[in-house]
């Protein structure tokens, strides 16, 4: 099973700029930005079966994940 790489510059490329430009100056950006990743390589070894848990911790890291990614672009798309 392919596992699809989730990484905040992989799901928003035409945001790159925008997301670094964040990172340098919002505070809250960063630290979402590296509990984003955080928590996606996380996801990640316990789909490629590095770690075991279970599936209803997977599912909330998977909603935390897109909680992220949600308020992230909003401060993304926010000028």
């Amino acid at each position: 099973m392919l596992h699809e790489k989730h990484d905040l510059l992989h799901e928003l490329p035409e945001h790159r700029d925008r997301i670094h430009e964040l990172k340098m100056s919002n505070a809250q950006f960063a630290k979402m930005f590296d509990e984003y990743h955080d928590i996606d390589h996380e996801i990640h070894r316990i789909e490629t079966g590095i770690e075991n848990t279970s599936d209803e911790y997977l599912e909330g890291k998977k909603k935390n994940r897109l909680y992220l990614i949600d308020e992230m672009y909003k401060m993304i798309r926010a000028e």
